[in-house]
């Protein structure tokens, strides 16, 4: 077990090693240690594998008090990882020993954007103001660097789609004209910025602004979004594709970002010697499911740098980052390599290259299957759907999922904190119980733990509740029978309303080089 001093001295050193926050999300953002990442329990066996990929990576673990720690401890040593640890007490020891906590998601990404506007000093553009122009007819591109999803709730009306990985690569297909200023906004603050300064450093001779606040600045104005909006930037043309080559190769020289050879990728990757090594490819989802690098993982390049800590938990890991050619993944280097990972470099030549030396590629979305499933599956019995004879039925999938419909009559526990709470929900070890979830895959794994702990009548339901509901057997809906705390899914701050919005503005605008802000998240 290592104390908080001992944990201080690890982050502080060379070693390699991942910090893992076991809690759920809403606890986790409400306060944790700087640069942990996030791995709610019930998740490990999904996500550990992509987050550490070398099985002899130092790992600590860090939870509230130390239980959820020592519940994981067997799983992660079930995956082959050799070397755990746990931050002995938990987080209530580390506050004990006077160490801080930070709040918020993704908060090293939000730091380095806060970080970026002052020290590029960011031109922004006031929500009114924007408007203004709008209204006058002014010359203006206005793009939407988030997500394709988070773009179609809610824009700035007339907004394109264009993810921040996109944009040096396509925003010559929407500007023309040397005059037309361009305007990049996102839901809050870090990905206009970044968008707009790789926009910059394309040397464009547009104006180039930030929209202040994003979308949360735009509403907190007073102004409406357009909600379901559809524009998409067009196809690259051969154009705009040489002039974001062009961009790409000179920061490829001006940050010294390294170019390995699709060979040396391959062996890499074909070899088991610990090292902890990333391949993310940045391109669109379409483009990634048509075809990618064997074991790349989808990592759009505006989220990955958004929110690396979602896709690295092992900072000086290598990161090889992945597209078409160069132009994407050597502008996500480029931040990430301003961002302090000291290891990242880019596919030479890109996936065109990759295939040229005869390398064969991956396609589709691989499957996310949590390890440990067909053995949980051997040592479960199941019931169909409609043959429940009276069981308690217990859901254990997130609580968004049981909230838009499970099997009337069933109760919601975090499956994170199964053998912490079933005592005092199924005191009798005898009583049937029926757990289930969306597909059945974390009920599988649920039930199997139920019957490790004496609970000889537990079953999984065949299929989850997806089953249920396609044998035409009616849903219940809302989160009626809650027995836990539902802290495993965060709202949006523009979902949480004005106040939500106002804090969140103020939190991010006062974020330290550590993550630190006098604003609480609420």
């Amino acid at each position: 077990m290592l104390t908080p001093d001992g944990l201080v001295a690890l982050m502080a050193g060379d070693t390699p090693h991942a910090l893992l926050d076991l809690r759920e999300k809403g606890a986790y953002e409400r306060g944790h240690v700087f640069r942990a990442t996030s791995l709610p329990r019930r998740l490990l066996e999904r996500g550990l594998p992509a987050l550490v990929p070398a099985r002899a990576t130092p790992i600590v673990l860090c939870d509230a008090d130390g239980r959820l720690a020592e519940l994981a401890a067997p799983t992660l040593r079930e995956l082959g990882y050799t070397n755990v640890d746990a931050l002995a007490g938990g987080l209530a020891a580390w506050r004990s020993a006077g160490r801080p906590l930070v709040e918020g998601l993704n908060v090293p990404s939000k730091v380095f954007g806060e970080r970026m506007l002052h020290e590029l000093a960011t031109p922004e553009i006031a929500p009114r103001e924007l408007l203004r122009r709008l209204e006058r007819g002014d010359d203006l591109v206005i793009v939407d660097s988030r997500t394709p999803e988070e773009y179609a709730r809610g824009c700035v009306p007339g907004a394109v789609s264009m993810p921040g990985g996109e944009l040096v690569l396509r925003i010559g297909e929407l500007v023309t004209r040397p005059e037309t200023t361009i305007v990049v906004h996102c839901g809050g603050r870090t990905r206009s910025y970044i968008g707009a300064e790789s926009l910059r450093r394309m040397k464009l001779p547009n104006p180039i602004v930030a929209l202040q606040n994003g979308t949360m600045g735009w509403t907190l104005s007073g102004l409406g979004l357009e909600r379901g909006a559809e524009r998409w930037a067009p196809p690259v043309s051969p154009r705009s594709r040489a002039r974001a080559a062009d961009v790409a190769r000179r920061v490829a020289a001006e940050d010294g970002v390294p170019a390995v050879p699709p060979d040396e990728l391959a062996a890499r990757l074909a070899r088991d010697d610990g090292e902890n090594l990333y391949v993310l490819d940045v391109r669109t989802v379409d483009e990634y499911t048509a075809g990618h690098v064997p074991g790349a993982v989808w990592a759009p390049g505006g989220q990955a740098v958004q929110a690396t800590d979602e896709y690295v938990a092992v900072r000086a890991a290598c990161i090889v980052l992945v597209c078409d050619d160069l132009v994407r993944s050597v502008m996500t280097a480029s931040w990430l390599r301003r961002m302090g990972f000291p290891r990242v470099g880019v596919l030479a030549g890109g996936l065109a290259a990759w295939e040229r030396a005869g390398r064969a590629l991956e396609r589709g979305r691989p499957g996310t299957a949590p390890a440990g499933l067909p053995e949980a599956r051997a040592r479960v019995s199941g019931v169909k759907p409609g043959d429940l004879g009276g069981a308690f039925v217990l859901d254990v999938d997130q609580s968004d999922a049981y909230a838009r419909g499970h099997v009337p009559g069933a109760a919601w526990l975090c499956r994170s904190r199964l053998e912490l709470r079933i005592g005092g929900v199924a005191p009798d070890t005898r009583a049937p119980i029926v757990l289930t979830c969306s597909d059945g895959t974390a009920s599988t794994l649920a039930t199997a733990t139920l019957g490790r702990l004496g609970y000889g009548a537990a079953r999984v339901l065949e299929g989850g509740t997806r089953a249920w509901a396609e044998a035409g057997l009616p849903l219940e809906r809302g989160a009626t029978r809650l027995l836990d705390e539902a802290d495993d899914v965060v709202a949006k701050p523009y979902d949480r309303g004005r106040e939500a919005m106002v804090k969140y503005l103020r939190w991010e605008e006062a974020l330290d080089g550590e993550g630190r802000s006098p604003y609480a998240l609420q």
